[in-house]
């Protein structure tokens, strides 16, 4: 990008920003997605116990089990991925967000994806499948054009991930048409979900922690992202890999046990202790921990597999990781980005202790401890932090910046 390019595109972007004039919920990427996703999150947990109970029967084909699952690893999740890329890549390049029109057009196809496996009973798996697994690559065609247009190419290597969650979720619907049941599927998208809050988390951790410690006066800051991360990086993706293929073997035990302890000394580097006064950033901290937790939880599972069900670190890594971790960017981000202070209001640290309260029970749930309480607390404080996210946000999202 010459000089001239660089100097005159924020000034138009801004301009073309001010201009929009359509509802404040299509100005940007985050909006509908962070909102229709925690709405989603919330409203998909809140039916799965009674389906579960056999006291509801929804028009879909997948059992109460497979319905909960996918509608959290591939519904949930690519909303959330949808969020922050849209808003992650116009800073990367300088470009126009998407907005409007085109903007909801991506979420409906979003939207159709979630309406299509919940009827899927009506239409039947094969119309059901083509219409969820539209949406990933209709997402990835749209970020490309974005990156490649910006000239940012060397952050493409971020549709590595949508396209490991695309090849999960098409693994998912052929294990359930089929009825192979071999999990691969749901292996695959965790992996990836769990890999991609590594990449990114890796970088907007100490990132953050550092711009809010320097404020603080003299003290350790986070390490720089360097080789010892790339290291971390590379456990993580074939420790998770060993996972997905052989979840029960010894040498996914071991491989667990070595990331689990790169993972919690990459965490350690980063000066979380120093960020116990503000709840946004030490929240990030927090949601990091279960990355190593849930390996450490795989190995102990695969060694002593009648001391904990293989749930545990599942629900580590997605109640605890992918929980926490999307609600402390989603509450973070959306603050920014509706031009309000970066401060964690009381009811958002609520948020995060619903969020915090709904993994640790589900963990303490694998361990056959107070069970059936602990899974109806879990279900319902994981409820309770996404409904309470939609309450709190919707008026930010809904409105214009000021």
């Amino acid at each position: 990008m010459n000089a001239s390019r660089a100097a005159s595109q924020p000034a138009s972007t801004a301009g073309q920003m001010r201009a929009y004039a359509g509802p404040a919920i299509l100005s940007y990427g985050f909006r509908p997605f962070f909102l229709a996703g925690a709405v989603w999150a919330a409203t998909a947990v809140a039916l799965w116990l009674p389906m579960l109970a056999g006291r509801l029967t929804l028009p879909t084909l997948f059992a109460p089990i497979e319905w909960h699952v996918h509608e959290l690893i591939y519904g949930y999740v690519p909303a959330i991925v949808a969020g922050f890329l849209l808003t992650a890549v116009p800073n990367w390049t300088g470009r126009l967000p998407v907005i409007g029109t085109p903007l909801l057009a991506l979420f409906l196809t979003w939207v159709a994806g979630r309406l299509a496996i919940l009827v899927s009973a009506w239409i039947g798996a094969g119309a059901a499948a083509a219409v969820d697994l539209l949406f990933l690559p209709v997402l990835a065609a749209v970020i490309a054009r974005e990156i490649v247009a910006g000239d940012n190419t060397r952050n493409l290597k971020v549709l590595a991930m949508v396209a490991l969650l695309f090849a999960g979720n098409a693994t998912f619907h052929v294990e359930a048409a089929f009825g192979t049941g071999n999990g691969y599927g749901v292996r695959i998208g965790i992996g990836a979900a769990v890999l991609l809050i590594t990449l990114i988390g890796g970088r907007i951790v100490p990132s953050f922690t550092r711009n809010w410690l320097a404020r603080q006066g003299p003290g350790r800051l986070p390490e720089p992202f360097g080789r010892f991360d790339a290291a971390v990086m590379v456990a993580n993706g074939v420790t998770l890999a060993s996972w997905v293929a052989a979840p029960q073997h010894a040498a996914t035990a071991l491989l667990a046990v070595a990331a689990g302890g790169l993972n919690a000394v990459r965490l350690g580097r980063w000066a979380g202790d120093r960020t116990a006064a503000e709840p946004l950033v030490l929240v990030l901290h927090v949601a990091y921990a279960f990355v190593p937790i849930g390996f450490g939880l795989l190995a102990l599972g695969i060694a002593a597999p009648t001391l904990i069900a293989p749930s545990g670190a599942l629900h580590s890594w997605t109640a605890g990781a992918i929980g926490l971790m999307t609600l402390a960017v989603m509450t973070r981000a959306s603050l920014g980005h509706t031009g309000r202070p970066l401060t964690a209001t009381p009811s958002i640290q609520l948020i995060y202790i619903a969020a915090l309260t709904a993994a640790l029970a589900r963990i303490l749930a694998a361990f056959d401890i107070a069970r059936e309480a602990m899974l109806h607390l879990s279900a319902t404080a994981w409820v309770l932090a996404f409904a309470g996210f939609a309450v709190v946000y919707a008026p930010l999202l809904m409105r214009r910046r000021p």
